[in-house]
């Protein structure tokens, strides 16, 4: 017997798309896509739907997308929509995409760790969120201890300085996600990681996804006079200059991580002391030196760190409906166990020397 499945896609900029469609024997049937969407000639839509009969429910988003791109005649015309915005819509029919409003989330608002258990944590959440025993979250960081914190793939020669760690006593640390170095000590940036299933981007390019999953940080930027944007891949800047960068990374078990670095008050002097910021890094940025291309929100703002994420709190709150709430006793086993097993151990910290 089959069953009836319903999904919307409103595209950002653009129209809704609304999928209609039943499964028999993991096969699309009856289907049939509308919306308020514009579409030309006419009998595109049979095309469409015709496209999409037939096809198999476990269907890749760009295999329902090339599929219905290959149906249309070559005049044909859509306004406000795409064959990628019917994919999507196919996908959340089927309980394979979701959007932000799909699910309950929670915020977890800062909480100093140990810089070790901040990256242990990450990898935990993330784990957790996409094995489905904890709801998607938002947690902020606050840190114990002036830390590095270099990406998945980062030398550690290359980017830290031994002898500026040392003198200003700064603890090192992988994390899982890629990207550049973070310098943080008290109160100098504003760090959040996501934890998210990936049915949450289906569809979107991981330049997208990026952009997409900080559309709130950008809203919560604007109400303090901030007007921010993405720069690609992953830096988040302003017209005075770049303030925060961001890093993903997925999961086996479909949970995701996005996490977002910002300086509120960046020590630029101390930080060229710790890290060693090459010359071939900045090479294509058009400047002469790294201490000039982070520009502080505190500066551009005049507000205090504290009120700053009190905004960044509300804003996710009105848009997601999210409540607050903090780690389970399990979770932090956890965290502490991966710290010892993993993220503190040498070979971790050396996996690129």
């Amino acid at each position: 017997m089959s069953v009836h499945h319903h999904g919307e896609y409103k595209v950002h900029g653009g129209k809704l798309v609304v999928a209609d469609l039943e499964v028999a024997d993991g096969r699309l049937a009856q289907v049939s896509i509308s919306g308020d969407f514009f579409l030309e000639p006419d009998e595109a839509l049979v095309q469409i739907n015709g496209a999409l009969e037939g096809m198999s429910a476990e269907s890749s988003h760009g295999e329902f997308s090339a599929a219905i791109s290959a149906a249309l005649p070559p005049d044909a015309i859509l306004f406000g929509f795409s064959p990628d915005a019917v994919a999507v819509a196919v996908r959340r029919a089927l309980a394979k995409a979701t959007g932000w409003l799909d699910h309950s989330w929670q915020i977890i608002p800062p909480t100093p760790l140990p810089t070790h258990m901040h990256v242990a944590m990450d990898e935990v959440l993330t784990r957790e969120v996409g094995a489905g025993r904890r709801s998607p979250t938002l947690r902020f960081w606050d840190w114990e201890t002036p830390s590095v914190v270099i990406g998945s793939f980062q030398s550690l020669k290359n980017e830290v300085d031994p002898e500026g760690v040392r003198r200003h006593g700064i603890t090192v640390v992988r994390r899982i996600s890629g990207g550049g170095a973070m310098f943080m000590e008290h109160g100098n940036a504003i760090t959040y990681s996501l934890y998210l299933p990936q049915t949450l981007v289906d569809g979107l390019t991981i330049e997208a996804s990026y952009a997409f999953l900080d559309a709130w940080v950008m809203a919560s930027l604007e109400k303090l006079g901030i007007k921010a944007f993405y720069q690609p891949l992953n830096d988040i800047a302003t017209p005075e200059g770049k303030i925060g960068g961001a890093a993903q990374k997925r999961l086996a078990n479909g949970g995701m991580l996005h996490h977002v670095t910002m300086s509120y008050d960046i020590d630029a002097d101390k930080m060229m002391e710790v890290l060693r910021i090459g010359k071939e890094k900045i090479s294509d940025k058009g400047i002469a030196s790294a201490k000039k291309r982070v520009d502080p929100l505190r500066r551009q703002t005049g507000r205090t760190r504290e009120e700053i994420i009190q905004v960044m709190m509300q804003t996710f709150k009105d848009r997601y409906g999210a409540v607050e709430a903090g780690f389970s006793e399990a979770e932090m086993a956890a965290a502490k166990e991966l710290v010892e097993t993993k993220f503190a151990t040498e070979q971790w910290q050396r996996r690129v020397p």
